[in-house]
């Protein structure tokens, strides 16, 4: 039974405001025509408060008490020169595009060789090609909360709990079917006549186990093995084998919220929840049986745990936290922990890795880009432009990248609670940020003009 005795919610403090400490959920629906609520720009952070009903679910939000991201907006990015925008003429960190469509928040991205796709409140997951918009497919219900890319399939998280299925047509890539809505319903017609397969979910509530009894906020697939992983705000992660389309295993994982999970090397799993804790999940498989094992609890905080990464191979993991920091561990040294970076004034609401990068979203509308050499990282640019709180990233290879030149070049995609997608150019190469602030200086204001948008 679920015992909830302290109840407490996440503060954020900035110069500017200050969000109550009742704003304990992180996805209300929004109304286009009014600012978001103050706590949405996070992911989820407490279900603990004083103030709230206990048996509220995470989709029942607070009305708007103030929105941080109706600030001045402050543009520090470096020029970026002729409208061609050329990837040789143009600076190593810089902007190239953005994607406007005014229809909903952006929540969730993904990204697999130069396609992009984008998950709103609107319920629609849009797809771009060369930064036009190349094909678009819609769920029934459920704002989309989580995007993922596995061969032919694209995996869809939702608000209602529900994971959607979608698988892109041989002849036609332009053309999305769904395929499938996990659970499927013959499945939970089934575990519905056994009393054993209902579980707790609240207090005086249950629910089959098969089935997530609140928003999903974050989806992993281990691509060796098949597994999808879920987690959800219900306080569980689930694992899902893709080829039978069925939940096999269901684990209470968190004392609140799970906002994330990653699937790693080695049968390792990590989840951090609005409890405040990383937790390190084991898998281990007997004839066709899995399970996962806690293994580890990397942190303890007050803070709520927001967003996961794993990067250099599963070598390092990160976790960034509604106090604005980023931690991470090393795998060699026993996940011993490797330092903080610093590098926002608000909440870091998503993580992404690649080569030896590290990508940091944060409510305070910007991206941090970090190079991690050895145990050493160093921050070589602050990404500005959006003007609410960036809430996903995903990170593809640029093409002329891949071509062999010696410099490696990611195209980086931000997502924002603006409704807009902005498209960065980024090196692993570009100088650190002490220098990219003396090229600001020398090359003066930003060019908006020389930027292509996409605007709908």
């Amino acid at each position: 039974m679920m015992i909830e005795d302290e109840r407490r919610s996440t503060m954020f403090d900035d110069t500017n405001f200050n969000i109550p400490p009742n704003m304990v959920h992180s996805d209300p629906n929004f109304s286009s025509s009014s600012a978001a609520s103050a706590y949405d720009y996070t992911a989820r952070n407490s279900s603990f408060s004083a103030y709230d009903d206990i048996n509220r679910h995470s989709c029942e939000g607070s009305p708007l008490m103030m929105s941080p991201w109706n600030q001045p907006f402050v543009n520090n990015c470096p020029n970026l020169g002729n409208e061609t925008m050329s990837s040789q003429s143009r600076p190593q960190n810089s902007l190239i595009g953005s994607l406007v469509r005014e229809e909903g928040h952006i929540y969730s991205l993904a990204a697999k060789d130069d396609i992009l796709y984008t998950g709103s409140d609107s319920k629609n997951i849009r797809v771009w090609k060369n930064m036009q918009e190349f094909s678009a497919f819609k769920s029934n219900s459920g704002l989309v909360k989580a995007i993922i890319i596995s061969g032919d399939k694209i995996f869809t998280g939702h608000q209602d709990g529900k994971i959607r299925v979608w698988k892109i047509n041989s002849k036609n890539p332009s053309i999305y079917k769904r395929s499938s809505t996990l659970p499927k319903f013959f499945d939970i017609f089934k575990a519905s006549m056994k009393r054993s397969n209902y579980v707790e979910v609240k207090r005086h509530t249950k629910a089959l186990w098969i089935k997530h009894a609140d928003a999903i906020s974050c989806l992993s697939m281990n691509q060796e093995k098949e597994l999808l992983y879920s987690a959800s705000w219900d306080r569980t992660f689930k694992v899902w084998r893709v080829g039978s389309s069925k939940c096999i295993e269901s684990v209470r994982a968190h004392d609140d919220a799970v906002n994330s999970v990653v699937s790693s090397v080695d049968g390792i799993v990590y989840t951090g929840s609005a409890d405040g804790t990383v937790k390190v999940w084991k898998r281990e498989q007997k004839g066709k049986i899995i399970k996962h094992s806690l293994v580890q609890t990397l942190l303890s905080q007050e803070s709520a745990v927001t967003a996961l990464a794993v990067g250099g191979s599963g070598a390092v993991v990160y976790s960034g936290s509604s106090d604005g920091v980023v931690n991470f561990w090393e795998r060699e040294k026993e996940l011993s922990h490797g330092g903080v970076l610093k590098g926002h004034k608000l909440a870091v609401l998503c993580l992404a890795a690649a080569g030896s990068l590290v990508f940091s979203g944060s409510a305070d509308k910007t991206i941090c880009v970090w190079r991690r050499e050895g145990s050493e990282h160093s921050c070589l640019s602050v990404l500005t432009g959006h003007t609410g709180p960036v809430k996903c990233l995903a990170v593809d290879k640029e093409a002329a990248a891949e071509d062999g030149g010696g410099e490696k070049k990611w195209v980086v995609y931000s997502g924002s609670l603006d409704k807009s997608v902005k498209v960065w150019s980024v090196s692993e190469m570009a100088p650190e940020l002490t220098q990219m602030a003396l090229m600001q200086q020398n090359n003066g204001g930003f060019n908006w003009e020389g930027i292509p948008s996409a605007k709908y």
